[in-house]
């Protein structure tokens, strides 16, 4: 089992009161529910900085595709999922 740490944070009554629910609706703790957000949200967080990091060193490298390419890669997907949306509307 991984080590844990005590944290104390400030969150709004409406939160705590979602919290309060959840934790009844699912017979967890408001603790262990909120370590999860936090780790879920640190996790995505890191994943989304290094993204970009490595975005900016592809940048700096001049690993770059023209804009013009690269639209033209992404505008069928775009076009395919705008067709789906308005299928389901």
């Amino acid at each position: 089992m991984t080590a844990s740490a005590t944290m104390t944070i400030r969150v709004s009554s409406e939160t705590k009161l979602k919290l309060e629910r959840i934790a009844a609706d699912t017979r967890r703790s408001k603790s262990f529910l909120a370590a999860e957000a936090i780790s879920a949200y640190v996790d995505r967080e890191l994943e989304i900085i290094e993204g970009i990091k490595r975005g900016m060193a592809d940048a700096a490298a001049g690993r770059v595709v023209p804009h013009e390419e690269a639209m033209a890669e992404i505008d069928p997907i775009i076009e395919a999922s705008e067709a789906r949306r308005a299928d389901k509307a």
